[in-house]
């Protein structure tokens, strides 16, 4: 008899299975293809990883800036490919090795979970007392029609071609789809998004949008919002896409088509509906403790349908298992940071300004430009801004960073978030200089219109 076992080895499941561990519990992580998920495998990595060469490559094409002259700028996708490939093939090594030094039994394979307390792989019924089922997401097949044509891709298959595409028409405008479209606008590609709604990376607060807009453009991304696809025909070698816009039809050939149009659950075969585990539009409803209706199992991760972010799996994995556990800890749903790889890069954490009105939330915006920032200015990255949005009592809501390594900026402004800090908590935190971090805290002072580096704000 195990103590738990956990169906899917990506972030959610391998976490919580290191965690479970660590508390004692006998644990048997499944997994049916390779550790470390989408995330490691078709996502978060292999993605950033061209998203480095596409970083580079853009800095590259940038050196008459510094001064320094080039012949010739060669970007060979094969080889970027194989970088790829043995990033991601020395992580997966790495969480073998984190399983197998926690003593954790892994067993590759499908599972079935075939009632409370015993889940069948391939051959073999394992019985225990908790089942976790960490299984994630995979991409959504749009209802278009030609959709099935050679040439048009998923998300988890452009990430195994060898040339660049002349041409690329990517089918979604958020997060996946603005990734790939700055990585393939900087190898080379002449890019085009097409999104449905109207506006793309609809999630983020407004001003971001508008102000990634205007660099798309500029970077020579053409951006097609309210649009319907109605048909993507063969051609002799190419795709022609048929649109439909408020302004009217637009016909394009390209030599390639990415699909990324958003994910779905991943339960098939699992046996959800014959347990009568209870769903909500195909993903697993859970509560609080992560179970759900059937006493011993839980799910996590993606299969929730929650925030579909790789570090909020770990985070609920490790919060379930301590619940099984009866330790008290909760997952910090108001402070996750969102991280989008664009060019230049996106993070956020808490609200937007758009969240806080429908909140009848009073608030004030505090800003600062990177163009006033002594660091970017010298790297030569200047577009963008850090936006802060604080309530009436000066407690930090949401912090919003368009610019260079925005990513690893968002660190700071989460603990503001997580801890519901006031303004009053955080000025007189020094800061280094010349660093970008300079900006959150300028952005902070000027939510009381005190920030040194730019010029008074009129009202």
């Amino acid at each position: 008899m195990k103590d738990l076992v956990i169906i899917g080895g990506g972030p959610g499941g391998y976490v919580a299975a290191i965690r479970a561990s660590q508390l004692g519990l006998n644990v048997v992580l499944v997994e049916k293809d390779s550790l470390g998920g989408t995330c490691l495998n078709r996502g978060c990595i292999p993605t950033k990883s061209y998203f480095q060469n596409a970083s580079v490559l853009n800095t590259v094409k940038q050196l008459n800036d510094y001064n320094i002259s080039v012949n010739d700028i060669n970007f060979d996708m094969a080889g970027a490919k194989q970088r790829k490939d043995a990033v991601v093939t020395n992580l997966v090594n790495g969480i073998e090795q984190l399983l197998k030094s926690n003593k954790i039994e892994v067993i590759k394979g499908n599972a079935k979970i075939i009632e409370p307390g015993k889940v069948k792989v391939n051959d073999q019924d394992i019985n225990t007392k908790n089942i976790i089922i960490a299984t994630g997401s995979i991409p959504v097949t749009l209802p278009i029609k030609g959709i099935e044509n050679k040439g048009v891709l998923t998300s988890d298959e452009i990430l195994e071609i060898t040339n660049v595409p002349k041409s690329l028409a990517i089918i979604g405008g958020g997060v996946i789809g603005s990734e790939f479209a700055c990585i393939f606008n900087t190898f080379g590609s002449e890019v085009t998004v097409f999104e449905s709604q109207p506006n793309i990376l609809g999630m983020l607060d407004s001003e971001i949008v508008k102000r990634m807009n205007i660099l798309l453009k500029r970077q020579g991304i053409s951006v097609n919002t309210s649009t319907i696809i109605n048909d993507i025909a063969q051609t002799e070698n190419r795709l022609n896409i048929n649109a439909s816009t408020k302004k009217g039809d637009i016909s394009l050939d390209v030599d390639m088509v990415l699909v990324a149009g958003g994910r779905r659950p991943n339960t098939n075969g699992l046996g959800v509906e014959e347990l009568g585990i209870n769903t909500n539009n195909g993903f697993i409803s859970v509560d609080e403790n992560f179970a759900t209706n059937i006493p011993g199992i839980y799910a996590i991760g993606d299969v929730t349908g929650g925030q579909m972010l790789a570090h909020v799996a770990s985070e609920e994995g490790i919060v379930a298992v301590e619940r099984i556990c009866d330790i008290d800890n909760e997952v910090h749903y108001h402070a996750v940071p969102s991280c989008i790889f664009t060019l230049p890069e996106i993070a956020t954490v808490g609200m937007s300004e758009e969240e806080a009105k429908a909140n009848n939330i009073s608030y004030k915006v505090g800003k600062f430009p990177f163009v006033a920032n002594g660091k970017a200015l010298s790297m030569g990255q200047t577009d963008g801004l850090v936006k802060v949005i604080a309530d009436d009592e000066n407690t930090i809501l949401g912090v919003h960073i368009l610019g260079a390594h925005a990513s690893d900026l968002i660190l700071e402004a989460t603990l503001w978030v997580k801890q519901r800090q006031k303004t009053e908590d955080i000025i007189g935190t020094i800061h280094p200089h010349p660093t970008l971090g300079e900006a959150l805290i300028e952005a902070v002072l000027d939510l009381n219109k005190q920030a040194i580096h730019i010029a008074p704000r009129r009202k």
